[in-house]
């Protein structure tokens, strides 16, 4: 069968830029595809690159994406390179064409399946920005670290644990901004912080090792993520030995149905998360969320207040106003 192929860019600015070790991100950039069947039945994917994170870039799926003619098959899209995950996943989201609407009984199913991490700013700002995401039901909460020098982080950590409830999370995100050094004053502080969940790729992916060895020596879990960017990744890191939690972002891992053979060979403790794209990539990737999800972790799709869209709004009202 043959699919009309339709494409159209996006550009979604940040409430606040979102500070993280590797810099500031104040705009979030993509494509939103559109397949349609010969019978008129359409299918939205959508492509969200993070070059920094281990993807493609936005100019190289643009450039596929003008490459391809306005008809394409799924033989197409099952021959896309490994070099491009970012379009791998968002085209093969397009050709499930039930993904057609973001309507209220899915959000609703699929919200029922899940919990969600809700994604703190870095810096003081976190100490008076938690608590309207734990009065909208958010119990788990990423906080990003290796931002500022480590006393002043860890004097805002001090500050942020005396006025959280017990019950809370949380994940402290470092990007692969620390050193060892430093990575082993978090993982001590979270030995002796039961409310720490786990430490978020502390060291940059070329450490591998140490953060190998960092897990076995410490109570607090390490969690890879930029260290498993890709499928490709993921299965490396696999092979070397990890078993510790992986958190896998479905729009940037690469062909949705490799990741899932994996997922479902292999028993691993994923945490399925966020790179802040629309409301069509979300759904694809929490679909494969609910069902690739075997650890009572909440997913990192708490990033929906850094934006001022409705997250809601129809697929097709979402591509007719691009």
């Amino acid at each position: 069968m043959q699919y009309r192929f339709d494409f159209r860019p996006y550009r979604r600015h940040f409430k606040r830029p979102l500070q993280i070790s590797k810099g500031i991100w104040d705009i979030r950039e993509g494509i939103i595809l559109r397949l349609t069947d010969e019978n008129e039945k359409i299918g939205f994917g959508e492509i969200a690159p993070l070059s920094w994170f281990g993807s493609e870039t936005f100019a190289d799926a643009w450039d596929f994406c003008r490459e391809l003619p306005n008809k394409i098959t799924a033989e197409t899209i099952f021959s896309i390179p490994a070099a491009l995950p970012a379009c791998q996943f968002g085209f093969e989201s397009a050709l499930d064409l039930a993904l057609v609407n973001n309507s209220p009984s899915k959000i609703k199913n699929l919200n029922a399946q899940i919990t969600y991490s809700g994604l703190l700013p870095a810096g003081e700002a976190v100490l008076n920005q938690w608590q309207p995401l734990w009065e909208r039901g958010y119990r788990t909460f990423k906080w990003k670290i290796g931002v500022a020098p480590i006393q002043q982080e860890l004097n805002i950590f001090n500050q942020l644990i005396q006025s959280i409830p017990e019950s809370v999370k949380l994940r402290l995100d470092a990007n692969g901004g620390l050193s060892w050094e430093e990575t082993n004053a978090w993982l001590n502080v979270g030995d002796r912080a039961s409310y720490i969940e786990f430490i978020e790729q502390p060291l940059p992916i070329n450490k591998f090792a140490a953060m190998l060895e960092l897990a076995g020596q410490h109570s607090t879990p390490i969690a890879l993520d930029e260290s498993v960017a890709t499928i490709e990744q993921l299965q490396a890191c696999y092979q070397q030995g990890w078993r510790g939690i992986f958190v896998i972002k479905p729009a940037i891992a690469g062909s949705s149905s490799r990741l899932r053979q994996f997922c479902q060979q292999h028993t691993i403790d994923a945490v399925f998360s966020s790179v802040f794209e629309t409301p069509i990539g979300r759904q694809a990737a929490l679909q494969l969320a609910a069902e690739l999800s075997r650890r009572d972790r909440a997913v990192g799709f708490g990033v929906n207040h850094w934006f001022d869209e409705d997250d809601e709004t129809s697929f097709e009202n979402l591509w007719n106003r691009l």
